[in-house]
C-alpha cells in the first residue's frame, strides 16, 4: 500500500506492466487491483527474503549460473522442508 501513487502507476502503464498494488484506506479513487495476483506476488516476496538469509545465496558466491541455481534450489527445499 506504501507505493499506492498515480505516478508509479503511470510508470507501470507506460512499460506495460499490470499494477497489483492495493489502493490506500483513504484514498478517494480506489483504483481496482487484482487481488488474487497481490497475493501471488506477497508469497513470491516472502519466499526470496527467507532465501536471503542465506548467505550463500544473498552474497551469491557461486560464479557459474547452474551451480547458483542449484544453491537456490537446496536452499528452498530445506525452507519448505522446515515449514511442515
Amino acid at each position: 500500500r506504501g507505493y499506492d501513487s498515480n505516478r508509479i502507476r503511470e510508470s507501470l502503464a507506460d512499460r506495460n506492466i499490470t499494477a497489483c498494488i492495493p489502493p490506500k484506506k483513504n484514498r478517494k479513487s480506489k483504483p481496482p487491483y487484482n487481488w488474487h495476483l497481490y497475493k501471488k506476488r506477497h508469497l513470491l516476496e516472502n519466499m526470496v527474503a527467507k532465501l536471503k538469509d542465506w548467505r550463500r545465496v544473498a552474497t551469491r558466491y557461486d560464479r557459474c549460473a547452474h551451480t547458483f541455481m542449484s544453491a537456490i534450489h537446496i536452499a528452498a527445499s530445506v525452507i519448505f522442508w522446515l515449514k511442515e
